[in-house]
């Protein structure tokens, strides 16, 4: 890729950028850090995604911004305590969180609990309202089969998800480009048979220009060069912002660390 290449990739999706910590060790002063990133000389990221218990903090420290506030909930295990994970949606909205991030039941659907998985999927989607999101994260690389990706993709978007997303970052294999082309092909039927159009989210080891662009190709190869946008289209990551800034002001940082 060109120097000139990379820094129109970096400017295309520095706004895409969901800016993660995720940490397990994570403090009030890391928050704080994050939310400083969110806002660069080149514009701002999509959002910041954190852990619930910091979503307040985060809605202060952003506040007339334009930036988002996600968080997770059932994360990083998609467990199958549906009534908790709804208790948890239902706080973090009323902090005042903008995107919520759900870790579908993946082991229940992996189970053949599928009823369950889209169950649980229905009810958050039930406290999480407009202009609120619920992205779904599908757990990618630990479903691994692509007609079972497809199958969560379909079953994930038809109990209300606005966006679907790969991975939690925290396990063995994350983010792929062969679970993109999949997921973004639902997407794609979707907005045939539908009429609606459903975000995607790749997530997990995403951390250079190079890695950025690949996801962006194929999404324009499915779904058209106009379709991505914040809407539409979320990177999530830590270390990318720093690649993306780096290409821009030419210092060449094409590799961030992190999520």
């Amino acid at each position: 890729m060109t120097d000139a290449a990379k820094v129109e990739v970096a400017k295309r999706a520095l706004g895409l950028v969901d800016l993660t910590n995720l940490n397990d060790d994570c403090t009030a002063q890391d928050i704080s850090a994050l939310c400083a990133r969110a806002v660069t000389p080149h514009g701002s990221v999509a959002a910041v995604c954190i852990w619930p218990r910091f979503v307040a903090q985060a809605v202060e420290e952003l506040k007339g911004t334009g930036v988002r506030v996600a968080t997770v909930v059932n994360f990083p295990d998609g467990g199958t305590d549906t009534l908790a994970v709804v208790a948890e949606t239902e706080k973090a909205i009323e902090d005042g969180a903008d995107d919520v991030d759900l870790v579908m039941p993946y082991r229940a659907f992996l189970e053949g609990r599928r009823g369950f998985a889209e169950e649980q999927i229905i009810q958050v989607k039930a406290a999480v309202p407009a202009p609120a999101i619920l992205k779904v994260i599908l757990e990618t690389g630990e479903i691994e089969d692509p007609l079972l990706i497809h199958v969560a993709s379909e079953i994930a978007i038809a109990a209300g998800a606005d966006f679907i997303k790969t991975s939690t970052g925290k396990v063995k294999m994350n983010a792929t480009l062969e679970a993109a082309e999949v997921m973004l092909t639902v997407i794609e039927e979707t907005r045939r048979d539908m009429l609606k159009d459903i975000g995607f989210k790749p997530a997990g080891g995403i951390r250079t220009v190079s890695d950025a662009a690949a996801y962006l190709a194929l999404a324009d190869k499915i779904l058209g060069h106009n379709w991505a946008s914040a809407a539409t289209f979320r990177f999530g990551a830590s270390g990318l912002l720093d690649a993306l800034i780096g290409a821009i002001d030419g210092t060449g940082n094409e590799a961030g660390e992190g999520y």
